[in-house]
């Protein structure tokens, strides 16, 4: 545990120290691009966050494969995690950063994400086999093709869900954190019933996202100093893609009368860790195609945009998604680890559903509807907006008059340009 700690640290205590000098860089070299009409912020800020979060992660990573428990499992796996996730993730850092410095074909972009994918089953992080209960035919062994195929797969669709939900401060930094947490949860707990490096890969690299989310978050955070852009986004999914590849067990018989989820659990808990991401891919997708436009084609219709227009603030609606992705992650991993009936799974899904209608609206909560919301609606507790506010110059003092009945006065002007307008007294 105080490893898992020191590693977590390490990580967060390097990102955090790195961001002042990402920032300075991306603001050098003109990674700030104008506000466009789909942002939410009102100012441009500098992008790059994720080369603070890749440096972060490579010290955590460099420093788990030196102590005494990680760095043995680590040594003993098939896998090589540590240069993996270096190679892997320096791959797909650069892909971000070129799209976030000069943008970037989304296929283009798309082929950076499979290369990175490549890597990770290059060095034999990938799945082995799909876990199903025996009623539905049993566990499948995976050759390799197929393997490489399902990981990749894997792996590119949780780069884009993570990046798709990253619109908001902070947001897709802490759903991911809050991913890692529930992840870091259930591979402790299959260690203490099984032993084994790959679980500890899974802790050890669950632990340095971790700490990389939680070192970023502070700059992020609404009002934020800077983005982590595609090049942070995109990192972290990669990163916990990779642990949900590798807290897969060898054998399916190990977990088999673990609790009453039984095989399933390798299969619920990463669509419980990546439900809201998963949620607003799928639906964005489908939005879009249906409008016939391509599913990379940006708007408005993201979830925590509806959260906006319903009336929540922008932090409450970033806290919104944080407990609804709290509640059905850590949910998933409790019941597993207490053996309960999986009937309750639907009951956790109906809890968090219930939990995200309530919070997300506010109209509900006096008389008169939407409209009454937006009449009464109150200024935004949030502070400045996002990024630096912009100078304000006073304005010339305009006050009321009665111009005189031989016509209107000569204009002029003052030093700064600003027109002078007289005041006339009033008639009797």
């Amino acid at each position: 545990m105080r490893e898992y700690l020191f590693m977590a640290l390490i990580s967060a205590v390097v990102t955090y120290l790195l961001v002042p000098l990402v920032r300075r860089f991306a603001v050098r070299i003109g990674a700030m691009p104008e506000v466009r009409e789909r942002d939410v912020h009102t100012t441009p800020t500098p992008r790059l966050g994720g080369l603070a979060m890749y440096g972060g992660l490579v010290v955590g990573l460099l420093t788990a494969s030196q102590l005494t428990h990680t760095g043995a499992a680590l040594a003993e796996s098939d896998a090589n995690a540590v240069t993996a996730l270096i190679v892997a993730g320096a791959l797909i850092t650069i892909t971000g950063f070129l799209d976030d410095w000069w943008g970037m074909d989304p296929f283009i972009k798309l082929g950076g994400q499979i290369a990175a994918a490549g890597v990770l089953v290059f060095y034999d992080m990938r799945l082995l086999y799909i876990p199903l209960p025996k009623d539905w035919g049993g566990s499948t062994s995976l050759d390799y093709t197929l393997s490489m195929v399902i990981t990749i797969l894997v792996v590119v669709v949780t780069i884009n869900a993570v990046n798709f939900v990253d619109g908001l401060d902070g947001l897709a930094v802490g759903i991911v954190c809050i991913a890692g947490m529930a992840t870091w949860a259930y591979s402790i707990f299959l260690a203490n019933e099984i032993s084994g490096g790959r679980i500890t890969t899974t802790a050890a690299i669950a632990a340095v996202l971790i700490g990389a989310c939680l070192g970023f978050l502070p700059h992020n955070f609404h009002p934020a100093k800077i983005f982590m852009g595609d090049t942070g986004a995109m990192l972290i999914g990669l990163v916990l893609a990779s642990s949900i590849v590798t807290v897969t067990p060898l054998d399916p018989a190990i977990i088999e009368n673990m609790n009453r989820f039984g095989v399933l659990l390798p299969l619920l808990v990463p669509a419980a860790v990546l439900v809201l991401p998963l949620i607003d891919l799928i639906t964005a997708v489908v939005r879009r195609t249906s409008q016939g436009l391509s599913p990379f084609a940006p708007d408005r219709g993201h979830l925590h945009h509806r959260l906006l227009d319903i009336g929540h603030s922008h932090r409450r609606s970033v806290l919104i998604m944080y407990a609804w992705a709290f509640l059905f992650s850590f949910g998933i991993v409790g019941m597993s680890a207490i053996g309960v009936p999986i009937m309750l799974f639907p009951v956790v899904i109906v809890l968090a559903l219930a939990v995200l209608v309530l919070m997300a609206a506010p109209r509900w909560r006096g008389r008169g509807g939407a409209h009454a919301a937006s009449r009464d609606k109150q200024p935004d507790d949030d502070g400045p907006p996002t990024g630096p506010m912009p100078p304000i110059f006073p304005d010339t003092e305009i006050r009321s008059h009665n111009p005189p009945a031989d016509g209107p006065p000569s204009g002029r002007a003052t030093a700064e340009g600003n027109p002078v307008i007289p005041v006339f007294p009033t008639r009797s």
